[in-house]
């Protein structure tokens, strides 16, 4: 029986132009089941036959691409392996369903390259409908931001190192892109006059003027305190435990842990401490009411009548910016607010000490206003003894003696121990510094001053 005809390795053609094309046998791409090749062209005939060992070498040490996967598909294999918090997972759909998959979606993987990336990325930025720039009724360019822009990148480049990994690729071109520059972050929080404005408008809903008293206060995320519960909280220690955030996705409202995976306690300052435990003593009355019993594991702030039901952190941003908006702040963002101290918000003319007032119940409210400016008097008091008990006293300062002084008390002892018995000349003043290493003034004003 006749062997069948073994395919070809690799062979060299020559092209019109004269030069010349090595191709070799790379196998069958699994994906679309036609034959692969790998080709690299050369000037002469001699180069082609060291291109064509080399992409022979590919082959058989199995470094060549496996498939000609599409950037839709490579895309599509790393989502269904990439380990994203849900709100990541929708806006990477989004940013793929817009820009990537219309733009690259049926493109070789193999066919980008960093000169096509770096164009579409400046191209976005100009507009991200991806328009010409002509003029056109209708349309007005809208740049996209350089933040979402880094994002595409980072889904490219993500997915595309997951291809080289698998072997349907050779080399990952957005690795080689540049992506556009982080733009430069301009905080511009409110000043602590403008603070203690939001505060004194925002205390009429006393549990979200509470909210944004403690936003200012340890600075937590939007999402952390939303996911606040009273066993995080502990008045005792005057301390609080930010350990777990809220997000927000289409599915509604997810626990996860902090952006940074990192716990952190926050100390609270006095004014705080009172302020919390009366709004979770307002909560433990709430509750009884309705025939409930108060649970630790409730949310600080929450809509519902039994604090189950966290208060959404979108729902949180967009009603600090209609706040802000009524009171005609700078920024409307409520991430600028900055830390504060609970002093510098009560000296710039925050009202705190009627909180308790409007925390309270009925008639009660002028009796708890009084207990607690009360309260906050001896809680001075006491803030100030222990701060004098905490800060490094001061010593008095110790004078040191200068070198005339020295020289002085020497010759007082040599005079007082009989080394220079009564009526014996005192050295010269050049003996005295030569042998005391000091100025001759020295000597002499130790002499004239001390002795």
């Amino acid at each position: 029986m006749a062997a069948g005809k073994r395919r070809s390795r690799g062979h060299i053609e020559e092209l019109p132009s004269g030069s010349f094309r090595a191709i070799v046998f790379a196998g069958v791409d699994p994906l679309t089941g036609r034959s692969r090749q790998l080709k690299e062209t050369a000037r002469t005939h001699k180069e082609a036959e060291k291109a064509l060992t080399k992409l022979q070498r590919q082959v058989d040490e199995n470094k060549q691409p496996k498939s000609s996967i599409t950037v839709g598909q490579a895309v599509a294999q790393w989502l269904e392996v990439a380990d994203l918090q849900p709100t990541t997972q929708e806006r990477y759909d989004d940013l793929i369903r817009l820009y990537v998959l219309p733009t690259f979606g049926h493109l070789q993987a193999g066919k980008l390259d960093a000169e096509l990336l770096e164009r579409f990325y400046a191209r976005l930025q100009r507009c991200r409908t991806l328009c010409t720039g002509r003029p056109r009724a209708g349309h007005e360019c809208r740049p996209l931001s350089a933040s979402t822009t880094r994002k595409v990148h980072y889904i490219l480049r993500a997915a595309l190192d997951r291809a080289v990994r698998w072997r349907h690729l050779g080399v990952n071109p957005a690795a080689i892109a540049q992506a556009p520059a982080p733009s430069k972050a301009e905080p511009d929080p409110p000043s602590a006059d403008e603070a203690a404005a939001i505060l004194n408008e925002a205390w009429r809903d006393p549990e979200w003027g509470l909210l944004l008293w403690l936003t200012m206060l340890i600075g937590p995320r939007r999402g952390e305190i939303s996911a606040l519960r009273w066993h995080d909280v502990d008045l005792d220690r005057a301390t609080v435990w930010v350990q777990r955030s809220n997000t927000q996705s289409k599915a509604g409202v997810v626990e996860k842990s902090t952006k940074t995976d990192r716990k952190r306690r926050v100390a609270l300052d006095p004014h705080t401490v009172e302020l919390l435990r009366t709004q979770r003593d307002l909560w433990v009355s709430r509750l009884s009411a309705l025939g409930v019993e108060f649970e630790s594991d409730g949310f600080v702030f929450s809509p519902s009548p039994d604090g189950r039901t966290p208060y959404a952190p979108r729902a949180i941003s967009q009603r600090y910016r209609r706040l802000a908006v009524r009171l005609k702040l700078r920024s409307t963002r409520l991430h600028s607010l900055r830390h504060y101290s609970a002093t510098e918000l009560v000296a710039a003319g925050v009202d705190i000490r009627t909180v308790a007032g409007r925390l309270g119940h009925g008639s009660g409210g002028a009796t708890t206003l009084r207990v607690y400016a009360a309260w906050v008097e001896e809680a001075d008091r006491r803030a100030a003894a222990t701060i004098a008990t905490v800060l490094p006293q001061p010593k008095p300062a110790v004078r040191r003696a200068g070198p005339y002084e020295l020289l002085a008390a020497a010759l007082r002892q040599q005079i007082q121990d009989g080394s220079l018995p009564p009526g014996a000349l005192l050295p010269t003043m050049a003996e005295l510094a030569v042998a005391n290493s000091c100025a001759v003034g020295t000597a002499h004003r130790a002499v004239s001053e001390g002795v």
